[in-house]
């Protein structure tokens, strides 16, 4: 039953993108990975390699809910309090089903430590290690992440922080779009190409301000910002095809495809009815996952965990059956969606009552 206000495309990337996270992790983590190439090798390859990239449209996204969000004081000027107030609402937002799943995983960590000796398991966790989970500074500070999504989490605040500042630092929104455009510039074709600042919003705030863009390009009240956010949105498609010539990085077209994408059907409302009862329940089914993807995507690394350990600890491993790995991966997947359902009903939907 979708919610009110929901949005048919916006919910079916987020479950698209948190559904291939998902099986690329899987692909990625234990010797279920291993084994289940046996099966379906080209799949298995093909996940591994550019699942990954559902990180980009997870990016894009959330730079355009951001401005859906923040935008909303174009009229109403953010002040040092209000911005405040903001930065650690969208801290207690993203907060609870956080902490929750981190709980769990290192529970499941616990336990698969006693059979499997893989390098995704890790090293028993530190009480500093937990504490800068807690305030998102693992990257920062050099520590290995507890779960497989650990980091997105930290990034996606630190983004939406930095954009709630620059919207108390720029006078005019005809700026801001100046900067942002600048900094998503120098992002997609600097600072993303360099490891040493994956901690930080700069690595990805390239394709968030895509996002961003593809907002105020869409939706923005004022005609003026539109044009000038659309004649941004097309320079750096421009700037990015341009940067073909010194190489090919297909997360900055992905990124850029994903924000052209928003800006047409961003505003896409869900059919009011069908005939076609397998068109309804997709429709259906899209509107109960879209709420529930974060916790989907935050709770599946433990079931990943949990599944090696016990493949492994029923001796099904001595089989090296590719499609007894595939069976596990399907329960991993099953077991993330009905536990999210229950993480998302009794952990974040009380949870957006912690609110300053």
């Amino acid at each position: 039953m979708k919610q009110a206000n929901s949005l048919f495309f916006i919910d079916l990337l987020k479950v698209f993108a948190a559904l291939l996270i998902i099986l690329h992790h899987l692909s990625n983590y234990g010797q279920l990975a291993l084994d289940a190439r046996a099966a379906l090798p080209g799949l298995m390859a093909w996940l591994f390699e550019y699942g990954r990239y559902a990180v980009q449209i997870f990016l894009v996204m959330a730079g355009y809910l951001a401005a859906q969000s923040l935008t909303r004081f174009a009229n109403a000027k953010l002040n040092g309090r209000n911005l405040l107030r903001v930065i650690i609402n969208r801290y207690l937002r993203l907060f609870a089903p956080y902490i929750t799943a981190l709980i769990f995983t290192i529970f499941c960590a616990w336990i698969a430590r006693f059979w499997v000796s893989d390098e995704f398991v890790g090293e028993q966790e530190t009480l500093g290690q937990l504490i800068a989970h807690l305030f998102f500074l693992q990257g920062i500070l050099g520590l290995d992440s507890i779960s497989a999504g650990a980091w997105y989490v930290a990034i996606d605040w630190q983004l939406y922080s930095v954009l709630a500042i620059l919207l108390v630092s720029f006078s005019s929104y005809q700026a801001l779009i100046w900067f942002i455009s600048i900094v998503a510039v120098s992002s997609l074709l600097y600072f993303n190409r360099s490891a040493q600042f994956e901690a930080y919003f700069i690595y990805f705030i390239g394709a968030y301000s895509l996002g961003v863009l593809a907002y105020l390009a869409r939706n923005f009240a004022n005609k003026k910002i539109q044009i000038l956010a659309k004649a941004s949105l097309i320079g750096i498609g421009v700037i990015i095809l341009i940067s073909t010539w010194q190489a090919v990085w297909l997360r900055n077209y992905l990124a850029w495809f994903v924000a052209l994408l928003l800006f047409v059907w961003g505003n896409m409302s869900y059919p009011v009815t069908s005939r076609s009862k397998l068109k309804a329940g997709a429709l259906c089914a899209i509107a109960w996952a879209s709420p529930r993807s974060y916790c989907a995507f935050l709770i599946h690394f433990a079931f990943i965990l949990l599944a090696n350990t016990l493949y492994i600890a029923s001796g099904l491993q001595a089989y090296q059956s590719g499609w007894i790995a595939i069976g596990f991966m399907f329960g991993v997947l099953v077991c993330s969606i009905i536990t999210a359902n229950y993480l998302y009903r009794w952990v974040e939907l009380p949870s957006m009552r912690l609110k300053i």
